[in-house]
């Protein structure tokens, strides 16, 4: 059995920032992450960041990953599982980690879950083809290991991260045949959609994807229009030749550990999906349990680390830990927050988070 103060489940921006703010403040802290390096979806985005310096504007993910990750192993306060996975959490607190083939039983006093979310898929027939992705598996494919997923490439979803994997896709020599919304508008902010629209991608609004076509692998798609109440416009079938359709229809946060822990959970559809209940410090419905980035709600990474600093900032203060600057330091991550969350843009999270207080 192993004794930690904070165990943090998630090396993805969250728990990065986490892990670095509670071990500022003196607490010992073990990062848990399943992958073999750090960084989560971070490594991945290689286009600049919105927002303010303090929200890491103008960097690039991967960069911000490098650099996060590289403090994180550098902090005497903070030991590192990479390939570990946590399988479990029981009742007395304990968490059962599997690294190497090997279980481990962590107890921490505090845990901090970080654990992200995972790609939503859609159903249509032959959506099971050799050449179907998720946005994030082909980000990883052209990203991280340099490997084109075909040569012609159809975008499902128009938010911004399909947007975004567009241009990526251009960038690395890729034909994108089109961008399709079911949406009447598109969800992604207009300054990456307007540099795949330069790159003569058509981006069609209320329209879905009807069936693969293919025997063996995608060998072309079929779309069609929707009307105002999302049904299909009979004769408005387009057949597309792509070799790859790429799906970019959201991310539900990953929170089964939150649910075997016996938080009070809600499912509210602007978070997409269900998230736990929790108060101003972060902290869930079981007490000593903190939530940051996705697992909470899914947003922007630039949102995902600074609730990472959050949780751990609150996590160390609970354990005793204290700075002199400490209040300013969370006036200011609750200010950054509320910036990133204001305006048009954020009425769909701000909405979701009401919903969610722990009176």
């Amino acid at each position: 059995m192993r004794q930690t103060e904070i165990c943090i489940v998630g090396g993805g921006p969250a728990g990065l920032t986490a892990a670095l703010k509670a071990a500022a403040l003196g607490a010992a802290v073990t990062l848990i992450d399943r992958n073999d390096y750090l960084g989560g979806q971070l490594i991945k985005q290689t286009h600049r960041f919105f927002g303010s310096k303090q929200q890491r504007a103008s960097e690039r993910g991967i960069n911000i990953a490098r650099e996060l990750a590289a403090a994180v192993q550098n902090e005497e306060k903070i030991t590192v599982l990479t390939d570990a996975t946590v399988l479990g959490y029981y009742k007395d607190g304990v968490l059962t980690v599997e690294q190497n083939e090997q279980y481990i039983k962590i107890k921490p006093q505090k845990i901090i879950m970080a654990t992200g979310g995972a790609e939503k898929s859609l159903a249509f027939p032959n959506n099971d083809l050799p050449g179907v992705y998720g946005a994030g598996a082909v980000q990883t494919l052209v990203n991280v290991y340099g490997v084109k997923p075909g040569s012609k490439v159809l975008m499902v979803g128009a938010g911004n991260i399909g947007v975004i994997v567009s241009y990526q896709l251009l960038q690395a020599g890729v034909e994108v045949a089109a961008i399709i919304e079911a949406a009447p508008v598109i969800g992604a902010y207009w300054v990456h959609a307007s540099k795949v629209v330069r790159a003569g991608v058509p981006i069609y609004t209320s329209h879905t994807i009807k069936r693969a076509r293919g025997e063996k692998e995608v060998e072309g798609a079929t779309i069609v229009q929707l009307d105002d109440k999302w049904q299909p416009v009979s004769g408005s079938e387009k057949d597309l030749d792509v070799d790859v359709i790429c799906l970019s229809v959201g991310l539900s946060p990953l929170t089964e550990l939150l649910w075997q822990a016996g938080c009070r959970m809600e499912f509210v559809p602007e978070l997409s999906g269900h998230v736990p209940l929790r108060n101003e410090q972060l902290e869930t419905s079981v007490p000593g349990i903190y939530v940051a980035g996705d697992v909470s709600g899914i947003e922007e990474a630039s949102a995902a680390m600074m609730e990472g600093a959050l949780a751990g900032l609150n996590a160390a203060k609970a354990l005793g830990y204290d700075a002199p600057d400490f209040d300013r330091q969370r006036a200011g991550i609750v200010q950054e927050l509320a910036g990133l969350r204001s305006g048009p843009v954020g009425e769909k999270i701000r909405n979701g988070l009401a919903k969610v207080s722990l009176a």
